[in-house]
């Protein structure tokens, strides 16, 4: 096959791609409303070109002057966003979009009527372009960056005997700050972590990927989990930019005990279920890199057959549905004791099922991570 034939049997059809979205657009304007979609479209542009104090400031007015105010502070927010040589182009857009006037073009034989509302035309497609551009190189650079995030995280659960074990992670965008990994440290010891970075997106992802290779560098050299934790504590504190910080929970497991070994520096405690009991662990010490130095301390939790351990990160209990609502931890409390029978595999499931019917079309705006461990009969 020629070039030229390969490049038009992969390139799609510019009618049917159009005719795709439409669809598309209408199924989902037929699912959540027309006015439930403009909403979600406005909320979405409020919460990027808005600051804390315009939304103050919107909430005190009435509608009209809402509506007139928030249309006058977006367009503020959009052009001042863009390049300078993008504003100075927007700016002739609009002026040139404004008026009526043209020029005639004579040639040879050839006579050219230009307007100048079609140049505006042509100048806001070209910045559209421009915009474009810069999006979709960033997205490609985002896409490699979650390649090699994934690459680094682990492509299946632990096999460790007398334990049944289940980890998972899904980062909100391209790249997250929640770490989920585990490394055998022995022939009968894992040693299993979740982290959640403070922030989003690439920062997050990149201080993600140092706290696991500080983790990995560690965890081998030292016994005690409080120096453990005071280690990289450390080298967080001294390498990390100023107000990002990790909390961890760290557990050690073996197959010849139900003993579980826990650090946890200042994440959510995990919950245990024993019987019909629940139970959280106590909490832990400071996050790591806000303080050089802070103490740790180990904790362990003795689990007997059929007893659960869940770890989650924040984007569980705090994942958002339409109305603004957080699942919380009352609704994953009350869910957890239903699950005592399950495998810890349909344990996660269960979780994320329920997590995902609550937040139904809402955007989800944090990471979601969590580890199952379930002793064995």
């Amino acid at each position: 096959m020629t070039d030229t034939a390969s490049h038009n049997a992969q390139e799609p059809s510019f009618f049917k791609t159009l005719g795709d979205d439409f669809r598309q657009t209408w199924s989902e304007l037929h699912r959540t409303g027309l006015k439930a979609s403009i909403g979600r479209t406005f909320a979405d542009l409020q919460a990027f070109y808005l600051s804390t104090e315009h939304k103050d400031r919107l909430a005190g007015m009435g509608r009209g002057k809402r509506w007139l105010y928030l249309t006058l502070w977006l367009l503020k927010s959009l052009f001042l966003k863009l390049t300078p040589t993008r504003r100075v182009l927007l700016v002739l857009a609009f002026v040139f979009l404004s008026t009526g006037l043209g020029w005639v073009s004579y040639g040879e034989n050839v006579r050219v009527d230009i307007r100048l509302p079609s140049v505006g035309i042509l100048l806001l497609i070209v910045i559209l372009m421009l915009e474009l551009k810069d999006k979709l190189l960033a997205h490609e650079e985002l896409e490699a960056g979650r390649a090699v995030q994934h690459a680094l995280m682990p492509d299946r659960s632990p096999d460790v005997p007398g334990w049944d074990v289940w980890l998972y992670t899904q980062s909100a965008n391209e790249v997250g700050g929640d770490l989920v990994d585990y490394l055998r440290l022995d022939a009968n010891r894992v040693g299993i972590t979740l982290g959640d970075v403070a922030g989003k997106g690439l920062p997050a992802a990149l201080l993600m990927a140092k706290l696991q290779a500080t983790l990995r560098a560690l965890t081998t050299e030292v016994d005690s989990l409080a120096e453990l934790g005071s280690r990289v504590n450390r080298i967080l504190h001294r390498d990390g930019l100023p107000n990002r910080f990790a909390t961890l929970v760290y557990l050690e497991v073996s197959s010849d005990s139900g003993r579980v070994r826990v650090l946890n520096a200042g994440h959510m405690p995990p919950i245990l279920l024993r019987g019909a009991g629940l139970a959280e662990m106590p909490r832990g010490s400071f996050a790591l890199g806000l303080l050089k130095d802070v103490t740790f301390a180990e904790q362990q939790a003795e689990l007997g057959p059929g007893d659960l351990l869940i770890a989650y990160s924040d984007g569980l209990t705090e994942a958002m549905n339409a109305s603004g609502d957080f699942f919380g931890e009352e609704r994953l409390r009350a869910l957890v004791p239903s699950l005592a029978r399950d495998p810890s595999a349909q344990v996660g499931d269960r979780l994320l099922a329920a997590v995902e019917a609550f937040v139904g079309d809402a955007p989800r705006h944090d990471d979601l991570s969590l580890v199952v461990l379930k002793r064995r009969p």
